[in-house]
């Protein structure tokens, strides 16, 4: 068995080689297919966790009116807490907001004049409420828009956190259409490229292949050298497109440094490089594989 798949390899290389220009053009095609994939997958992670970023630090924030107490608070708190679509909810106090609007604002001097000249803290008691995923803010505003403890509201926050949740992910859907849409195109142009790759190893060595059935080659004798060579471009594919998504991702960093998302590309590609590798290996594999069965099942008469 090892002796078989050791002679098919090396045949398979023997055709590699020799289809010269033609391998050269499969594999490219092959790149540029998993390239466009991959980077469409790196690009919607890179967005996922810019999503996840802001969905931490995205809340309800339930003012309070200035006469409504510590405790009527408290129990709103105790109240939204029994909420299963709830994560946390957090008290922050009229001194605790004040504190934090001077330490947000430390620069804007005219603004910290204008708390002086007011004397009194202006500020709300809030609730903070996070909710465990962001589909769930919408089902938490409108149980506190209907609730009995409304008309102790002053104000909720929700609507500004939701266009931005909102937007995000309209971006994240975008980005994930338009990279099954352009994956799926070069995935048949690849199926077809490679196709007619074997397809013209396959008559030129249509003779080679009469000899051996005569001799009595096996059937996965003949295929295996097709076989290996279709896996052999799917595996130099994979491995170029790599190279080329670091070179892409290294050159946009160097231009475009200070936008968040361009930095997290890196770290994607780093933290998932072996997963990248592996899944483009496997789909370029597949690709190739499958390109080579189909050229085998309709010109390969065995």
């Amino acid at each position: 068995m090892f002796l078989t798949i050791s002679r098919t390899f090396k045949e398979a290389l023997k055709n590699f080689t020799r289809n010269g220009w033609l391998s050269i053009a499969t594999v490219s095609i092959l790149t540029m297919s998993l390239f466009v994939v991959s980077v469409f997958f790196v690009v919607t992670l890179a967005v996922d966790d810019v999503l996840q970023n802001v969905q931490e630090r995205v809340n309800i924030s339930i003012y309070f009116k200035p006469d409504v107490t510590i405790e009527k608070i408290n129990s709103v708190k105790a109240d939204l807490e029994k909420f299963n679509e709830v994560r946390m909810v957090s008290y922050v106090s009229k001194e605790q907001a004040l504190e934090d609007f001077k330490k947000n604002n430390a620069n804007e001097t005219v603004i910290l004049q204008s708390l002086e000249e007011i004397g009194d803290n202006p500020l709300l008691a809030s609730l903070a409420v996070k909710a465990n995923s962001a589909d769930q803010y919408q089902l938490i505003a409108e149980y506190i828009s209907k609730s009995d403890f409304n008309s102790d509201v002053s104000r909720m926050n929700y609507g500004k956190n939701k266009d931005i949740i909102d937007k995000l992910n309209g971006i994240i859907a975008m980005i994930r259409k338009i990279g099954i849409g352009l994956g799926l195109l070069f995935t048949i142009i690849s199926l077809l490229v490679t196709f007619n790759a074997i397809r013209i190893t396959i008559y030129t060595h249509k003779n080679e292949v009469e000899i051996m059935r005569l001799v009595g080659a096996s059937n996965s004798f003949i295929r295996l050298p097709f076989v290996f060579e279709g896996v052999i471009y799917g595996i130099l594919s994979s491995v170029l497109s790599m190279i080329f998504l670091f070179i892409a991702i290294k050159a946009i960093n160097i231009y475009i440094p200070s936008v968040t998302l361009v930095s997290n590309l890196m770290n994607i590609y780093s933290g998932n490089f072996w997963s990248l590798l592996g899944g483009q290996i496997l789909l370029g594999s597949l690709l190739g594989i499958i390109g080579s069965l189909i050229a085998m099942r309709k010109y390969l008469k065995v």
